[in-house]
């Protein structure tokens, strides 16, 4: 973790994954006509891959269009935080053994609406760095 005389640090991948696997909920940035969309998601850590649950609406037709995501994770307490960034690929899960594994995961929908697609984010890309909470420095 990083602390007052290095206030930002970058985390290991391995550890990443950790700090990933913590949480339930990050952001999902996709573009639709070159314009940024970003929502809000719940997931679970699959290997070294994030999967989550969606129905066929504009999150699914935007990735057949453009695959490519970024995903982010964060946390804190009261003396600092973590960011970890996914940039990848996103695909749905259509092969039926891995359907059957993605059917056992904790993926619930938070409001009652059917959510029958599991899509996989595969990184390019994976990055974290923790950082301290203090004061602007004087100098």
């Amino acid at each position: 973790m990083a602390d007052m005389d290095n206030p930002m640090t970058e985390i290991e991948e391995d550890t990443c994954w950790g700090y990933l696997a913590s949480q339930e909920v990050g952001r999902l940035a996709t573009a639709k006509d070159g314009k940024p969309e970003i929502f809000p998601i719940n997931y679970c850590v699959d290997g070294q891959s994030i999967v989550f649950r969606t129905a066929g609406g504009s999150k699914l037709q935007e990735l057949a269009e453009n695959a490519n995501v970024a995903f982010e994770v964060d946390g804190w307490t009261v003396d600092g935080g973590w960011s970890i960034l996914i940039k990848g690929v996103a695909e749905e899960i259509t092969n039926a053994a891995e359907l059957a594994l993605a059917d056992k995961m904790p993926l619930k929908p938070w409001v009652p609406t059917v959510k029958r697609h599991y899509v996989r984010v595969t990184p390019d890309q994976l990055s974290g760095r923790s950082f301290y909470f203090g004061p602007e420095p004087k100098n």
